[in-house]
């Protein structure tokens, strides 16, 4: 029974940093008028709704029910969007700065979780989640980094 609960903690956890992604790149796209930053925003978000409706399954597989909400770290990454918003960052590279910065959260949240005892469907469940959004963060970087020479 407490493996159970471990395991529902961790999946809470990763539906959590999902839903602060999705709630970042529903601010993200608020924020550009670039079309295709917009189509990339729309496909991450996208993703992470399909990831949470993955993980909610799971966890109702096991047994659990419960409320989930955004993490501390997710509301701080939006509310440092929108400052950086309200004092004219809201440049390409400033944006993709700001995405990469929830897309770090992201990938720590993953590794944390992998680090757990997990059964062996929900690791394949995560690890492929968590090949997914490495190959996302670092499409998010590159792009960064492509502004930044640009600049």
């Amino acid at each position: 029974m407490e493996h159970q609960h471990r395991t529902a903690d961790v999946l809470e956890d990763l539906v959590k940093i999902n839903n602060d992604r999705i709630e970042g790149y529903q601010k993200a796209i608020t924020q550009t008028d670039d079309s295709d930053l917009k189509s990339l925003f729309e496909r991450m978000l996208a993703d992470s709704k399909q990831y949470v409706v993955q993980l909610n399954k799971y966890l109702r597989g096991i047994g659990e029910d419960r409320e989930r909400d955004s993490t501390f770290a997710g509301k701080i990454y939006r509310t440092w969007m929108d400052v950086k918003v309200s004092f004219g960052g809201n440049d390409r590279h400033s944006i993709l700065a700001s995405c990469e910065y929830g897309e770090d959260a992201a990938q720590r949240a993953y590794r944390e979780a992998l680090e757990q005892e997990l059964p062996g469907d929900l690791r394949e469940i995560i690890s492929q989640q968590q090949r997914a959004l490495k190959a996302s963060h670092d499409e998010i970087r590159h792009l960064r980094d492509v502004e930044a020479v640009n600049k």
